[in-house]
């Protein structure tokens, strides 16, 4: 079993952190709130590490699952980040969301250090960190993917190498602007539903069947017409994610119209409130028929 240290004990990481534990690993923990990773601690065993660097000395592996670009470069090559510590050979994976250049610069800066990185975004939300379905997007070596791979099947339904040091991030940004699109439509089709007076069970079980059926749809279609939107993935979460597709388009020449459109649609939900809210909330900026 590895010795792990396993930096961000949040939504996600708490719980992806929790199937390694189950699995049999040990593992060192930090989170910038202390408290969360003591009351890790007291749940699944461990140790509580006061700053990342501390966490990954001696480690073989070191995991993180942190909020953004700022604070992924904080807890690797900052004050007391891991990579002051971590020994050569040691292995790197980073399941936050974030830029992939940063991903591109953390390669970069381990290579040096004879580290091996993974960028490795999940999705499946909340939900399938908890159950250990999420599915994993990988940039990085064959031999460093090879490595995670082994890890990574303690909380993960697929696990998929896409490419170098960066095509994980990249991968994750065509699942933010995939979701983006169907949950648009969805919420025009559910809103046009209410408009004609359809039973709305009814439609759902008449189109889910076929060219419009999507995990949204299934998951969320009955939650939307309830106005239900106070679990899974955050507005706030999918602005970010959306902000860094937009900002990669940039550089790499694509075109993201209904992307950039849908991401002032959720500017608005933020705007009037909904930014911790589901991110099929967007249908609250629809009107509904009275």
């Amino acid at each position: 079993m590895a010795n792990i240290a396993f930096i961000g004990i949040g939504v996600m990481g708490g719980p992806i952190a929790g199937h390694l534990a189950k699995a049999g690993h040990e593992l060192t923990v930090y989170n910038r709130t202390r408290s969360k990773a003591e009351d890790w601690v007291t749940e699944h065993g461990g140790f509580v590490a006061e700053n990342p660097a501390k966490a990954a000395k001696d480690k073989t592996i070191v995991i993180t699952c942190v909020g953004n670009d700022d604070d992924l470069a904080s807890v690797t090559m900052g004050r007391d980040g891991a990579f002051s510590t971590m020994a050569p050979g040691a292995l790197f994976i980073d399941h936050t969301t974030v830029s992939a250049r940063i991903a591109r610069q953390l390669s970069v800066e381990a290579e040096g250090r004879d580290i091996d990185v993974v960028d490795a975004p999940v999705s499946g939300g909340q939900a399938g960190a908890e159950n250990g379905t999420l599915s994993i997007m990988c940039g990085g070596s064959e031999k460093a993917f090879a490595a995670a791979e082994q890890i990574m099947s303690a909380y993960a339904g697929r696990i998929v190498h896409v490419g170098q040091c960066g095509a994980g991030q990249t991968t994750k940004m065509c699942n933010q602007i995939a979701i983006a699109g169907v949950l648009e439509g969805l919420s025009e089709a559910l809103r046009f539903a209410q408009a004609s007076q359809l039973d709305l069970d009814k439609v759902h079980e008449a189109i889910s069947g076929g060219a419009a059926q999507s995990w949204q749809m299934d998951n969320r279609w009955a939650t939307m017409a309830q106005d239900k939107f106070d679990f899974g993935f955050a507005v706030d979460w999918m602005r970010k994610d959306l902000g860094l597709a937009i900002e990669e388009a940039r550089t790499n020449g694509a075109t993201l119209p209904v992307a950039a459109l849908v991401d002032q649609f959720y500017a608005e939900v933020q705007a009037a409130g909904g930014g911790r809210n589901d991110t099929s909330s967007l249908v609250s900026r629809l009107p509904k028929r009275k």
